[in-house]
């Protein structure tokens, strides 16, 4: 058994505070969502488009690679919270400068971890080492998971949502370069507007 490190690690308990970190913080929501909840959701679905893309359209995806990615995707924003949409594209220059607080905030992050282990996870945390075809089904289960949302808090009586549901509705009409999307939402979609009497009744 080796011995307890004089310089603890804090990277973890860093991570624990995700589930601090609230989404959505300028809508009035039926419940609030974390991004450590919100993360798992896009973990999952990730997955989901993964084996759906290699198992039905022949495509190639490293699904474990997509997986371990997606659950840090949000990690960064331990350090930066949450910064609503409408503020982060409002400008470019804005965009540019939340790009490089977030590269920053990333480096910070894998910084923390014992040497021997910060380029492993640097791999799967900063932005600048994740390749473009992981990255683009991760946005797209990114948006899959803000698509859900706005239909839940639709579901739940909450018209707030209503403009982020048609707009996200249109971005994903326009993934056709990723067709495991639109598998995901003629499958499994539909059954987010389902009460639990629905669901178990099925």
């Amino acid at each position: 058994m080796s011995e307890t490190p004089n310089n603890q690690s804090h990277f973890f308990a860093y991570l624990a505070r995700m589930k601090y970190i609230v989404r959505w913080g300028l809508m009035r929501n039926t419940r609030a969502e974390n991004i450590q909840e919100h993360s798992l959701q896009v973990a999952m679905i990730a997955h989901a488009l993964a084996l759906i893309g290699n198992s039905q359209f022949g495509e190639n995806h490293d699904v474990g690679r997509i997986v371990t990615v997606a659950l840090y995707h949000d990690a960064s924003e331990i350090i930066t919270g949450d910064l609503p949409t409408p503020i982060k594209y409002f400008r470019q220059d804005i965009l540019a400068s939340y790009k490089a607080l977030e590269a920053h905030a990333e480096r910070k992050l894998t910084g923390l971890l014992p040497s021997e282990l910060q380029s492993a996870f640097a791999d799967v945390i900063e932005s600048e080492r994740i390749e473009p075809a992981v990255s683009r089904v991760i946005k797209a289960a990114d948006s899959l998971s803000a698509y859900l949302k706005c239909v839940e808090e639709r579901r739940a009586g909450n018209t707030e949502f209503q403009r982020a549901e048609q707009y996200l509705r249109e971005k994903l009409d326009g993934m056709t370069d990723l067709p495991a999307v639109r598998y995901f939402r003629d499958y499994f979609v539909s059954g987010f507007e389902l009460t639990l009497d629905d669901l178990s009744h099925d």
